[in-house]
């Protein structure tokens, strides 16, 4: 005889807002690596001395903004900070 077919409700686990908040420093983190990329890029084929300078400015801001998100997700995973 043909067994019943068992249907089985999954639930999708709640992310804890801890879990949300690592998520969402983790695609910041991406965004971010994507957007020092194209400054690279840009500050590589920048000719004009005020474009290069603001490529720079640009990417030492980027840069900070990466660093505080990496601190973020390490004091979050419970990671000891180096200094």
């Amino acid at each position: 005889m043909a067994e019943a077919a068992r249907t089985f409700a999954f639930r999708k686990k709640r992310a804890t807002p801890e879990e949300e908040e690592r998520t969402a420093l983790m695609e910041g983190l991406s965004r971010t690596r994507t957007l020092i990329a194209q400054a690279y890029s840009c500050f590589n084929s920048a000719h004009d001395p005020d474009l290069i300078e603001s490529y720079v400015f640009e990417i030492n801001a980027l840069q900070s903004r990466y660093s505080y998100l990496l601190r973020r997700v390490k004091e979050i995973d419970g990671t000891p900070l180096r200094r």
